[in-house]
């Protein structure tokens, strides 16, 4: 397991063995990292959640307190619930990190496309075919399509 730099790990906090944990991520009180995640940079993830083993959690990532992750999450995503859904962006984490509103509007664009249905992959590789411009919206399509054996939490 490795651990970054200024992490905050509240009380019972619990992350597993062959994890790989970003820098400024927050797991808050409660919260459980199974075996052989991978949490990127400015992850947070809410009380009493846990993250099932082998899991990818994106960039900026949030997850609400009680919630169940079984699949990877993509970057800069808010997701919630006992059997997690992606329920949004994570706009107040991306207007705290002074993210530029023609970004968040680029993201908005990408996150609609990708909820219209089908699968992520397909539309992630359709977009960047075509040539997607944006840095967070490159990340994102390079998340989606990057090596994973595990499905992406979708929308409701």
């Amino acid at each position: 397991t490795r651990i970054g730099d200024d992490c905050l790990f509240m009380a019972g906090a619990h992350v597993a063995h062959d994890c790989q944990v970003g820098n400024g991520v927050i797991l808050v009180n409660n919260s459980a990292i199974a075996g052989h995640c991978v949490i990127e940079d400015q992850v947070i993830v809410g009380g009493l959640s846990g993250v099932h083993q082998w899991v990818r959690i994106g960039r900026g990532a949030i997850i609400g307190a009680l919630s169940m992750v079984t699949a990877d999450v993509i970057p800069h995503a808010m997701v919630a619930g006992p059997r997690a859904q992606l329920e949004g962006l994570n706009l107040v984490g991306l207007k705290r990190r002074g993210t530029p509103r023609a970004e968040i509007t680029a993201l908005r664009d990408l996150y609609a496309a990708l909820s219209e249905g089908g699968s992520f992959r397909e539309t992630a590789r359709q977009l960047a075919e075509s040539g997607a411009e944006d840095a967070l919206v490159q990340e994102v399509l390079s998340f989606i399509l990057g090596p994973s054996d595990r499905s992406f939490l979708t929308p409701k």
